[in-house]
């Protein structure tokens, strides 16, 4: 079967990472949206450390989910033939690695109280 034929299950890959990464691309934003309680009753020092954390942390998980959405888009986007499996598969498997490592790194870079 020459390269340039369609593939038949160029779907799977990227339906499996949507149906994982949307739902906890969702979870990520509302708990990065409902970061900034956990320092309601903070005052003085503690929450001026927060409040400068919050920003770029935000700026952080934003970004993030923008590339992780980019990477879904991709994986859907590559032509389907056989010759772009391993680049869609590595596409369907960037979009939630990005998504916890940018989760992740929302988390360090939060000065929490």
């Amino acid at each position: 079967m020459p390269d340039t034929a369609r593939d038949p299950r160029a779907w799977i890959a990227p339906l499996i990472t949507t149906i994982v990464t949307l739902p906890m691309a969702l979870i990520a934003l509302f708990v990065g949206g409902l970061t900034p309680m956990a320092c309601d009753s903070c005052n003085g020092a503690a929450a001026d450390r927060f409040d400068a954390s919050f920003g770029p942390a935000w700026t952080v998980l934003l970004v993030g989910l923008l590339l992780t959405l980019m990477a879904l888009i991709a994986s859907w986007a590559t032509p389907w033939q056989l010759r772009n499996v391993a680049r869609r598969v590595g596409l369907a498997l960037a979009a939630p690695t990005t998504l916890v490592v940018t989760f992740v790194a929302f988390m360090a870079l939060v000065d929490w109280p």
